[in-house]
């Protein structure tokens, strides 16, 4: 008899549907034979689903059972297998027909028949819905996750006896419901606000302007001046993050195991702050079957790379690309895979290897050869592609000491942010993207045109600092967004001085 229940494998950031078929044949002892380009943890779920199946006082009858994972030239990995697996030998060994034609099976199964989380969840259950399928059995844990798609019915399964009676109707399972819209507005909060930044405002008006049109940030200062702790707040002032955007992060988040089984899904702005040890399939994604990396993980959010000098150059390099397209294409034998990547990029960095020069107060111990090989290890076009460039410098102790001088909330930041936000939204309504940082060469011709005194400051800083042409365009993308900050039509000429003023101090520290 043959039997087949569907399921789903994970490529890459998405799911594939896939049919389990089991056939089974007489024999004198039992032996199970998995095709279909199975990894080794699915040709050993042979043996998990003896054991469960066994610990669950089912049949699994004698002879020879086939196990057809298709479609065979996709690759499957995990042991997400397990559970259908195990049902479909189990209907095959005997004449029960199960009405599985809805529905959509995965889970790993435990020795004594429970059913444990998989990795995927979200992705698995996009795929059953695009496929038709009105069922979705999960593990119990990984059922608030399913749930967050609309128009499939979710059923949490705590065991493989529990499954069995389910689809032979000997038991009832209630459909796992999830209120998505309250939950969202519910986990909408960060434990860490900008009020508790003291001093630094010039900093704090520099990551308004990033955060308002999506723009790449370097900070550059002593050690201690509060760089890192700056930048983990800046997803506090980041527009909350869509429903559908919400998903998005998840799915990266779910296929890569990091998602927190206490949440349904992602509702802050993912913070990613990778070691500088970090290798390029760590940073950019990779492997035999290819996984999204930190720049994916930061996807809708912001990734931050501390003591930028210390990452190998390498390794920055192959960033360019992403940040310039907002994807990662990954090519190996097999195929390739495309994982998306629109991130912010906030860099933190010491002035040299010591971390002091230009200090008022602490002498420098670097010599020049030492300080132009430091700041040499960040090219450029990398450079080119930060719009944004600022100094963090000490903080004195009158402000650290101060109860009074505290700083704007996040929330107040925020809401500027989100007016700005919404000019954009409307500026690029029909162009694909929502930001300034995102503009054309044609879109800031378009958008970014500035009156005679505006473009004799530009012209002035072009031939005395000899920025690049990128630069150029950079300028005029964060001039728009301090434009659109002062709820300004037109560019004035204080913002072309003020995005200058961003631009200025790579030649300052690199000429």
């Amino acid at each position: 008899m043959i039997t087949r229940i569907f399921s789903a494998a994970l490529r890459g950031v998405d799911a594939q549907e896939v049919e389990v078929e089991v056939n089974a044949h007489g024999a004198d002892k039992p032996i199970i034979i998995i095709v279909g380009l199975p990894d080794a943890a699915v040709r050993e779920s042979s043996q998990r689903v003896t054991s469960a199946i066994g610990a669950s006082a089912l049949v699994l009858g004698d002879g020879i059972k086939i196990v057809n994972l298709a479609p065979a030239d996709l690759k499957k990995e995990g042991p997400s297998f397990d559970l259908p697996i195990a049902l479909a030998m189990i209907a095959a060994s005997g004449t029960k027909v199960l009405p599985v034609d809805d529905c959509c099976i995965v889970g790993e199964l435990g020795l004594d028949g429970a059913v444990r989380p998989v990795k995927g969840v979200l992705s698995i259950a996009l795929e059953a819905k695009r496929r038709g399928r009105t069922r979705l059995l999960v593990p119990n844990e990984n059922a608030p996750e399913a749930a967050v798609v609309d128009g499939i019915r979710v059923f949490p399964i705590r065991s493989l006896r529990e499954a069995w009676e389910f689809l032979t109707d000997k038991t009832i399972i209630p459909a796992f419901t999830l209120d998505r819209r309250a939950f969202f507005n519910a986990h909408r909060t960060y434990e860490v606000d900008c009020d508790e930044v003291k001093g630094q405002h010039h900093v704090k008006r520099a990551l308004e302007v990033a955060a308002a049109g999506n723009h790449n940030l370097l900070m550059v200062g002593p050690p201690g001046t509060g760089k890192s702790m700056l930048a983990k707040r800046i997803p506090t002032i980041m527009p909350d993050m869509t429903e559908e955007d919400a998903i998005e992060t998840t799915k990266i988040h779910s296929v890569t195991g990091l998602l927190d089984p206490r949440r349904a899904f992602l509702t802050t702005r993912p913070f990613r702050a990778p070691h500088h040890t970090i290798s390029d399939a760590g940073l950019l994604g990779g492997g035999a079957n290819p996984g999204p990396g930190e720049v994916s993980l930061a996807h809708n959010g912001v990734l931050f790379l501390d003591e930028l000098p210390e990452f190998r150059r390498q390794t920055l390099e192959v960033m360019r690309q992403p940040m310039e397209d907002g994807c990662v294409t990954i090519s190996r034998a097999a195929g390739s895979l495309t994982f998306p990547s629109r991130f912010m990029l906030v860099a933190a960095m010491n002035p040299c290897p010591c971390g002091y020069y230009g200090d008022p107060k602490r002498s420098c111990r670097c010599s020049p050869r030492q300080i132009e090989n430091y700041r040499q290890r960040i090219s450029g076009p990398l450079l080119d592609r930060i719009d944004l460039h600022v100094e963090v410098p000490l903080v004195d102790f009158r402000e650290l000491s101060s109860n009074t001088n505290i700083g704007e909330a996040s929330a107040v930041i925020r809401s500027r942010v989100v007016a700005a936000r919404h000019i954009q939204h409307e500026r690029f309504r029909r162009c694909g993207h929502s930001t300034n940082s995102a503009m054309s060469s044609r879109q800031v011709r378009q958008h970014c045109q500035l009156d005679a005194e505006a473009t004799g400051y530009l012209e002035q800083a072009m031939d005395e600092m000899s920025f690049s042409a990128r630069a150029h365009d950079r300028i005029h993308k964060v001039a728009r967004t301090l434009a659109d900050l002062a709820g300004s039509i037109h560019i004035r000429p204080q913002d072309i001085l003020e995005a200058i003023q961003y631009r200025a101090l790579d030649r300052k520290l690199f000429s």
